[in-house]
């Protein structure tokens, strides 16, 4: 198993990237049309061969199951972080994206698609807006490693300021364990180590 979880995206994103990639659009639905969600389409487009980008709200079980089984890697895409989820539990992608990272396709997020792999996106809560998946039942997030990632924590990225990211350490330090990015960092796991790179 392989992941890179990215606060912003990483100068060697195209060193980490497979071939061929499934760019899942689902977070940034709130922010379309954003300067930062199309730099990081973009920057992850020009790192593959291969680029198939989907919406999980839009796309059948079936054909995601059978996408995810043609590609190399799964990018989640930065965005709302509770918004995600709810579309994740909603379509039930969830699972069917756990079980490919689990047979071998390298998983991808950045700042809420990084997030969302750890075992909870409670933390995110000082940073994001639970209000915008309010069915939410419960924070759990894929659990695909034991950390969340706190991400943007050089804390001058848009609304994402110093107090901000203090108040959640403050917060759920004790509770999680947190693994603080700056943009240009990455959490990289892979079977022998798990590292900041």
């Amino acid at each position: 198993m392989e992941l890179l979880l990215m606060s912003f995206l990483h100068s060697e994103l195209e060193r980490f990237t497979p071939r061929r990639i499934a760019y899942i659009n689902d977070a940034a639905r709130l922010h379309k049309g954003s300067p930062f969600t199309i730099a990081e389409r973009n920057a992850v487009k020009d790192s593959c061969t291969e680029f198939i980008e989907l919406s999980l709200s839009d796309t059948p079980r079936e054909e995601l199951v059978n996408v995810l089984s043609e590609v190399d890697g799964i990018y989640i895409a930065s965005g709302s972080t509770f918004d995600l989820l709810h579309t994740l539990r909603a379509t039930k992608s969830d699972q069917i994206i756990k079980d490919a990272v689990f047979k071998g396709v390298m998983y991808m997020g950045s700042s809420a698609g990084a997030i969302i792999a750890g075992p909870s996106i409670e933390p995110a809560s000082v940073m994001d807006d639970p209000e915008e998946a309010p069915n939410l039942s419960d924070y759990q997030g894929l659990n695909l490693v034991p950390h969340v990632v706190i991400p943007h924590a050089q804390g001058t990225t848009g609304p994402y300021t110093i107090d901000i990211i203090s108040a959640t350490v403050q917060k759920y330090g004790t509770q999680w364990p947190l693994v603080l990015l700056r943009d240009g960092q990455a959490l990289h796991v892979s079977d022998q180590k798990t590292e900041i790179i």
